[in-house]
Order: structure tokens, then C-alpha cells, then sequence
């Protein structure tokens, strides 16, 4: 017990030593066990830099980016709401194209269809599994729904629903809301609303 008690202070002198004692000062520089946490090879803001073919170490806001001072809520692509309100807006905040109509039927057979089956009618394969309560995306109430409404049904749920915020980005959930509404059309279109040079395929 001697020998440990001796060993304990002969170490605790050396490391004193080394160290020295918290607080004290030294004119001595520190010793720096990890020398790389002091001394980082990083870009200083507002300085230039040759790294960059424009010579700036600052740089523009990745896409995307919401920044400080610019509330994610203030824009209707982010929540489907009117900004200031608790209104939805009434139509997709991005235009409808084939390549947006096309990314949403493929994002909508992924994550809607085992419950709202590949024609929005409400019998998906979870129906044959148990699963009693599925929306119709063809029932009146959903049509009239705003496209802002649908939107915000996708993101967080609705009764039984999960919210699918977390597993589909923003695009992708407005894709599914305008490949949606042409399945409704699909379906609940009058003949007047089809161009005229196609309303004789449809006689047929």
C-alpha cells in the first residue's frame, strides 16, 4: 500500500508539472493534444480565396435553404397555406407539367396506392388485408378539398392516416397532389372538359 500511495503522488507531481495547475498562467505555449481542433483548415467568411473560380470564400445559400430571418411558414410551397393564414391555398403553387404528372404517379403508386389502390378508389391491398377505412380520392368531399387541403392531409395524416412529411420531400408531395387530381379527372370529367379532337376516341 506504501508503494501504490508513493506511485500515486510521484504521478500526480508529474503530471503537475507537465500540466501545471488549472487557472495558472505560463509564458510557455499550451500543449495542444489534439492540435487540429485549434487549427482547422477552413474558409474565412468575407475573405477571398483562389479555391473557387469566382476567388470568394463566402458562398450563395444551397438551394433550398430557408434562411435566417425567413420563417419556413411564409411560403405556400412549404405548408399548402395562404401566407398569414389558415386558409389552404386553392391550386398547386407549381406548374403542372407531364414531368411533374409523371413524378407523381410514380411517387403516389410507392406511397399511396397500397392503401388507395392505382386508381385513388380506395381499394388498395390493405384492404384485402384487414383494413376497413380507406378514403375514396374520387368522393366529392375530396374533390372540392383545396389543393392546399390534399397537401396537408399527405404531410401530416388524417384519422387513421400517417403523415408522410418525414418519408417525401416537398416536390414530390405536390407531384401527388397534381397526379391526384388527374385521376379525379379520370374519372369525374365532363365531355365538355375533354379538348374537342379527342372527344371522338372517347365516342368510340
Amino acid at each position: 500500500m506504501r508503494y501504490l500511495l508513493a506511485f500515486f503522488a510521484l504521478l500526480t507531481l508529474i503530471v503537475v508539472g507537465i500540466a501545471g495547475f488549472r487557472g495558472g498562467t505560463s509564458r510557455k505555449p499550451p500543449i495542444e493534444l489534439f492540435p487540429d481542433m485549434d487549427r482547422q483548415p477552413k474558409l474565412r467568411p468575407q475573405t477571398p480565396d483562389p479555391f473557387f473560380p469566382d476567388g470568394r470564400a463566402s458562398r450563395e445559400p444551397v438551394p433550398g435553404t430557408v434562411a435566417r430571418g425567413q420563417p419556413f411558414e411564409d411560403t405556400p410551397f412549404n405548408t399548402g397555406r395562404v401566407p398569414g393564414t389558415t386558409n389552404f391555398v386553392e391550386t398547386l403553387p407549381v406548374p403542372v407539367t407531364a414531368a411533374l404528372l409523371e413524378r407523381g404517379r410514380e411517387r403516389f403508386t410507392i406511397h399511396c396506392s397500397p392503401c388507395h389502390g392505382q386508381q385513388g378508389d380506395g381499394k388498395g391491398v390493405t384492404t384485402k388485408l384487414g383494413m376497413a377505412v380507406v378514403g375514396n380520392l374520387h368522393d366529392p368531399r375530396i374533390v372540392r378539398q383545396p389543393d392546399g387541403e390534399i397537401f396537408n392531409t399527405l404531410s401530416y395524416g388524417k384519422n387513421l392516416m400517417q403523415g408522410y412529411a418525414p418519408n417525401i420531400d416537398l416536390a414530390d408531395r405536390w407531384a401527388i397532389v397534381a397526379y391526384v387530381r388527374a385521376l379525379q379527372l379520370s374519372r369525374l370529367a365532363t365531355l365538355e372538359e375533354v379538348p374537342a379532337e379527342l372527344r371522338d376516341q372517347l365516342q368510340k
